[in-house]
């Protein structure tokens, strides 16, 4: 997700701030940004929610194999900890991807309404 559409999403609006718009192509590219936020938005917060999960499910596996003492709990912990970290990882990624994309629209803010102070 973050390679295929969310690295090239950035990659777009860096170039095409320091291209240079007008206030019209500004404000075009600000409604195509809100868009686009949007689903990475619901993106990101499919990936807390499975990141949680997944999270929840090694915490309670741990302490429930050192109870039950059942070898099967330890395998499923130990599973759940190698599925996590890549989820972390992608969240991290989703995360500042987002976070940058919104820089991004206050910057084509800027550049469609050119009297606006910067406040940010």
């Amino acid at each position: 997700m973050y390679k295929n559409r969310l690295k090239p999403a950035l990659e777009y609006y860096e170039r095409l701030i320091k291209g240079g718009l007008s206030a019209e192509e500004a404000h075009d590219e600000m409604e195509r940004l809100l868009v686009q936020i949007g689903f990475f938005q619901h993106e990101r917060l499919i990936h807390l929610i499975v990141t949680v999960l997944f999270g929840l499910a090694t915490v309670i596996t741990i302490p429930a194999y050192m109870i039950l003492l059942e070898p099967a709990l330890l395998v499923l912990g130990g599973l759940f900890l190698c599925l996590l970290f890549p989820y972390i990882v992608h969240y991290f990624h989703l995360e500042n991807g987002v976070q940058k994309l919104y820089l991004y629209y206050n910057e084509l803010e800027l550049l469609a309404n050119p009297g606006t102070k910067k406040i940010y």
